[in-house]
Parts: C-alpha cells; structure tokens; sequence
C-alpha cells in the first residue's frame, strides 16, 4: 500500500496556513490589595506581557504490579508553574506590580505575609489569535501567584533592545475557556483615554 502524500493534501489539511506563536493575549488579573486599577494594569499587561505559553497537561501514573507486570493507572493531576516574560518600559509599573504583590505574599524584612488566600491569589487568561486577531482558544489560569519576579541584566554591552524579565506565577489549576463562558470575549482597550493614561 502506498502512503504518497503531495504538498496540495498538505495545503488542504492545515487550516488557515497554521497557527501562529505571536498571536496571542495575556490578561493578568491581580489581587485587589495589590493595584489599586486592576482594569488598567490588565489593560497594560496585554502590550507588555511579551511571551508566555498555553499550558501542559499532565496526569500522573500509578504502576501497579501483577505477576512481573506492571498495570499503569491514572495518578493524580498536577500544574506546571506558569512563566511569563515582560517587556520593561520607563514608567517601570508592571515590574513594581509584581514586587508589590511579592511583597504582599512575604515581607521582605520580616516573616510575615498576606493572611488569607484571597489576598494574594489572582487569575490570567492567555488567548491564541488568528491572524486577524480572533480568539482561537483561550485557557484561565486560577489562583496564580508570583514564585520568581525574575532579574533584569545591566550591561554597557547589550545596545539596540529593550529589558525583557520573566516572572514564574504558581498555578493551582487551569481550564479551557469554552463558548458562551463569560470570560469569552478579549479585554478590549476601550478608548484613547485608556491608552493615554496607560502611557502616562
């Protein structure tokens, strides 16, 4: 039997020329106690959240054995933690956001911390566009919260870029968004006004 396949079955099976790994949103939600305009901050972290990732998943496996074999059952399910890298600008807010909700986590000069969950977890969504900026597939991200605000390299060497930083965000599960959920639709940018008072 032959298993000849020619560039035009190709052509008919990959929808769209293929998806693309530039197109795509994050939508950070932060604990209130953290900023104090959470629609602005989200707005901002949809420009400057410059790369991130769609989510693995992962079950976890029990071997049982029997007779010199070993059954392979399912396990339990576990989370990657979620890593992020952003684009710096002068203002420096975004960075600050993520020190400030550090910080709210565990103090820096003593050991103490936010007292309940819900004053540190916050919620993203990370968005796969097409071409012309439709939604693809979007999964959320809940109760995620900074483990690692990453360095940011100085060096009288590193001339034409701008500072990029990563920022690990612990995940206590995700899920994907479905049509008709309520956080279907993209964080839109709403006016001129939005996006001055993002630059200023």
């Amino acid at each position: 039997m032959a298993y000849q396949k020619s560039i035009e079955d190709f052509k008919a099976v990959l929808q769209g020329g293929g998806v693309r790994p530039t197109m795509f949103q994050v939508e950070m939600t932060y604990p209130d106690a953290v900023v104090a305009d959470g629609n602005l901050a989200t707005q901002e972290g949809t420009f400057l959240i410059k790369a991130a990732g769609i989510p693995a998943s992962n079950v976890g496996n029990i071997q049982v054995p029997f007779r010199g074999r070993k059954l392979k059952v399912s396990g339990d399910r576990s989370y990657d933690d979620w890593t992020i890298t952003v684009t710096n600008d002068v203002t420096f807010r975004t960075r600050k956001t993520f020190e400030e909700w550090a910080e709210k986590i565990q103090n820096h000069n003593f050991v103490l911390g936010a007292n309940t969950l819900v004053d540190y977890f916050g919620s993203a969504i990370v968005r796969q566009l097409d071409r012309d900026g439709n939604q693809l597939r979007a999964y959320r991200f809940e109760g995620v919260w900074p483990t690692v605000v990453g360095d940011i390299g100085l060096d009288f060497d590193s001339t034409d870029q701008v500072e990029f930083y990563d920022v690990t965000l612990c995940v206590q599960y995700w899920s994907a968004i479905e049509a008709g959920d309520p956080y279907t639709s993209a964080v839109p940018i709403n006016s001129s006004a939005d996006l001055n008072a993002i630059s200023s």
